[in-house]
């Protein structure tokens, strides 16, 4: 499944085998949370910008157009005419941060939908079989992501509560992979670290997932407000108890430092809505650091969005020409804007694996820490 190439430091590089192609890692994973790159940007545009990976939402997809719906059409490859790996997340997260209500019990969690209010109950054995239905290459545990700060003895529990609910996903996956009618029965499953910021708990967790000899592995519940020093803190205490030969994935993360510094403490696989989120409000990122192009001094700016990009954005636009765009609320904008930042991922994540490939990347990392998140 996952084969460790080489490492520099705790720095890794790696390739990924899954029944929908090999991951050349450490990747970035675009996140298409309704089955699309929000910014009119499709799967067939993803193959043009360097995407190894699509993460799609199984919260999202669950409500609307309906996880059977998609397994009617064929699962989410056909759907969305995307052909190599994609991951689902499990829905705990959005369970908890955009559900109306919800009441959290030992069986799951019943929750209100954020779109018409209907009430609905998700837990591991439901997470399992809407993700089967989906059919993607990778499903993610369901688990409860606490809110931070947490309370001690609150994460405790919810902790041990989310290793239950982990095992009774391994159970139903095993069963769902072995039915006819399931669309991918190579259906792969990662498990998600959690304990909130508290190092014993994610150690302690850590080492009793790691026991169960899972597809992956997941740092969650980071990223949500702490400072990036905890995070950085909690990634280092957790690292030394993650599978050496199973691959690492930190949830949710983020900007372009971010993964420098996860890079640089063990980290392989990634995903965040803030590449094309920011770039969809004009914020873009390059080489020399973040570019607003909202700011006046691009209204006459001939010059592509980075000097140093040779995406089809700063090949063919000027910097003025985007500006005008979104000042418009042109679609367009928004859609050159994305894949100009989508692109820039993919080619930093490339750049990292042959940074590594030729044992240098502690030198790049050194550097470019320093530069990527300069605002000009």
């Amino acid at each position: 499944m996952f084969k460790l190439l080489k490492t520099e430091n705790k720095a890794r590089r790696g390739e990924f085998i899954t029944p929908h192609g090999t991951v050349q890692t450490p990747a970035f994973m675009n996140v298409a949370t309704c089955g699309a790159i929000k910014g009119a940007v499709s799967a067939l545009d993803l193959k043009d910008i360097k995407c190894q990976v699509q993460l799609c939402n199984t919260y999202h997809l669950h409500l609307r157009p309906g996880d059977q719906t998609v397994k009617a059409l064929g699962g989410l490859h056909r759907f969305t005419r995307w052909d190599g790996p994609i991951l689902t997340d499990s829905g705990g997260f959005q369970v908890f941060s955009l559900a109306k209500l919800r009441n959290i019990k030992e069986e799951g969690v019943t929750f209100n939908s954020h779109i018409d209010g209907r009430k609905i109950f998700m837990g591991p054995e439901e997470s399992m079989t809407i993700q089967s239905n989906l059919g993607s290459t990778i499903a993610m545990a369901f688990d409860e992501c606490v809110e931070n700060p947490a309370e001690y003895g609150y994460a405790k529990d919810s902790v041990a509560r989310t290793t239950r609910w982990l095992k009774r996903c391994m159970t139903k996956m095993a069963e769902l992979n072995s039915l006819e009618e399931t669309i991918n029965k190579e259906q792969m499953l990662f498990g998600i670290n959690q304990g909130a910021t508290f190092p014993d708990l994610r150690i302690a967790h850590m080492q009793e997932i790691a026991e169960l000899d899972l597809d992956g592995y997941a740092i969650g519940g980071l990223a949500v407000g702490e400072p990036t020093e905890v995070m950085y803190d909690i990634i280092e205490q957790v690292e030394p108890h993650a599978p050496r030969d199973k691959i690492r994935y930190l949830m949710g993360v983020g900007t372009p430092v971010n993964i420098l510094e996860a890079v640089h403490r063990g980290i392989d696989l990634f995903d965040c809505v803030m590449p094309s989120r920011n770039a969809r409000h004009g914020q873009l990122f390059t080489r020399d650091g973040v570019r607003n192009l909202n700011n006046a001094k691009y209204a006459l700016d001939p010059a592509p969005i980075d000097e140093h990009c040779d995406c089809p954005v700063c090949r063919n636009f000027s910097r003025a020409y985007v500006r005008h765009l979104l000042k418009s609320g042109e679609m367009l904008g928004m859609r050159l804007a994305v894949m100009h930042n989508l692109w820039f991922y993919n080619t930093l994540m490339e750049t990292i694996r042959q940074k590594l490939d030729e044992g240098v990347f502690e030198d790049f990392y050194a550097k470019q820490r320093e530069i990527l998140g300069v605002r000009i």
